[in-house]
Formats: structure tokens, sequence, C-alpha cells
């Protein structure tokens, strides 16, 4: 299992900025989001992190992510990982939660309403269990080059979105998936899961100080 996991949310894209939700439509990040992750890198090439020499490095597929690793400086260790893609949210894709609510449910809220046409909750959740059991096995998660990849006792980084990174933070405290929604997280943020007492617990969380010019 991993001694700690650390969280990146992707960078700012032209949708996010204007609050609009992106599943699975592949936005690319804006020059703002760009700069956002060369930050990020420079944060984590320093001590205490010293570039996280050993890490195992996943990222979703989707390009705003896959590009906040590479600018981070963390793309030539990384594999895609599916899994990790952004909740699949059907019919209410590109929309913003005020425009949803004015025109089509009144009082909406997607952790507990749903979106009509996507992913449920309690599926996307389900995917993150898969995939944190994966890292808490003996031999973690196959990887393309080798027959497994041991993770026990070394850190895990992974680059993907927001409200999938929240429900996995939910589900490795073991929480119901719907407590993602008390899990606030800005584009560019820092976060780590690791352990407690031998018990699942958030080390850091949302941490976007190295967004501040001061």
């Amino acid at each position: 299992m991993p001694a700690r996991i650390v969280l990146v949310r992707h960078g700012e894209t032209e949708w996010s900025a204007t609050g609009r939700h992106t599943g699975r439509t592949d936005i690319p990040l804006t020059d703002e989001g760009r700069a956002m992750a060369r930050a990020l890198g420079v944060r984590l090439a320093a001590a205490p992190w010293n570039g996280l020499p050993g890490a195992t490095v996943w990222t979703s597929p989707l390009s705003r992510a896959r590009e906040t690793c590479e600018l981070a400086g963390f793309g030539d260790r990384a594999v895609d990982r599916p899994e990790l893609m952004e909740w699949d949210y059907g019919q209410y894709e590109g929309r913003t939660g005020h425009d949803i609510r004015d025109t089509d449910h009144p009082g909406w809220l997607i952790w507990r309403d749903g979106v009509p046409g996507g992913e449920k909750l309690a599926d996307v959740a389900a995917r993150v269990d898969g995939f944190i059991a994966g890292l808490n096995s003996d031999h973690g998660t196959p990887h393309p080059d080798s027959t497994t990849m041991h993770c026990a006792d070394h850190d895990v980084v992974l680059f993907a979105h927001g409200h999938l990174l929240r429900i996995l933070t939910a589900r490795w405290l073991g929480l119901p998936p719907e407590y993602a929604q008390r899990f606030k997280l800005g584009t560019a943020a820092l976060s780590v899961l690791s352990w407690e007492y031998g018990l699942p617990a958030v080390e850091i969380w949302n941490d976007t100080s190295h967004l501040d010019p001061a």
C-alpha cells in the first residue's frame, strides 16, 4: 500500500473558470492553467518534495490532466489510467449549476440528484473503489512494462479532476461518496492522503500556496 497519495487537480480551463461541468469533453488548459501547472512543478521540485523520486505517477488520459502532469515535470514517468477520468455528466456536460437550477431542476445538487444520461455517483464511487483496492493490494496495479508493480511504502501521485478526486478522498476515508461535497478543491491544488495510527487520513488538503505570487 502507498505511504502517501499525492493528489493534483488539473490547472484552469476555459470551462472550469466559468463553472461549467467538464466531464469527458477534452478541454485544454488556458494559458493561466499552464502557468499554474508550472508553478506546481517548481514547488514539487523543491524541498521537501525533491521531485518525489521513486513515486509512481498516474494521470487521467484527458488532456487537461495529462498536460498539467507534463508541465509539472512528471510526464516522462506518468501512466494513463482511465479510472481517473472525471465523472461523466451526461446531459449536463458543459452547463453551469446556476443554469441547470434555473432551467431544468430547481434546487438541483449533483451530489443528491445526479445527472441525466451520465454516470451515477455510485458508479463513480465503484470505479474509485476498484482503483483504491489496487493501490492497497500486495502487488499494487499492473504496469505495462512489468508483470506487477509493488506500491507498498512509497508515494503515488495522481493527476486528475475535481469531482473525481473529491470522491476518491471520501472513499479513502471510508465515507459515503456524497461526503465528497464537503471537500472543496481548487484548480492546480495539491492534496495528500496518508495514514494516522494505521487508519486512512488527510494530511494536506486544497493547498494552492504555490499559486500565490508572494
